[in-house]
């Protein structure tokens, strides 16, 4: 009677399948694409862009800087000084090397802010500038 008990208490822990390591899998695979993934940063505030006749898109690791109506200057959602524009870009430049500035100026902000950050990227050896505009 005994051996009847022990085939039965055998055959339901041979019909049981360890999930552990399909777990595993799963974790490291959500963890890589985590990590792998691309986050676009956003400038920090809505402008009103120019309008152009024509446009190119841009991708790639893009580093957004909004110009608003009133001159003030804005980075991944703060408003930064003028004076360390050309040091967030270096910062955002040992991240991803090839990175290009995408300037979105408002329609009526100074031109003088749009030439402030077109001298401190020169000044960070940026070549890739771009003006945003509305088609």
């Amino acid at each position: 009677m005994k051996t009847g008990l022990m085939k039965k208490a055998e055959n339901e822990e041979a019909g049981e399948i360890d999930l552990t390591p399909m777990l595993d899998v799963v974790f490291i695979l959500l963890i890589f694409f985590i990590v792998t993934s691309v986050f676009v940063k956003e400038a920090g505030i809505d402008v009103a862009k120019p309008e152009a006749s024509t446009a190119l898109s841009q991708s790639g690791d893009l580093i957004l800087i909004a110009v608003g109506f009133q001159g003030d200057i804005w980075i991944d959602g703060e408003q930064i000084d003028p004076r360390f524009i050309r040091s967030r870009f270096e910062l955002r430049l040992a991240d991803a090397p090839n990175s290009a500035v995408i300037i979105q100026a408002d329609q009526d902000a100074n031109n003088e802010q749009v030439l402030l950050i077109l001298e401190a990227a020169r000044e960070a050896s940026i070549e890739n500038v771009s003006i945003s505009t509305e088609v």
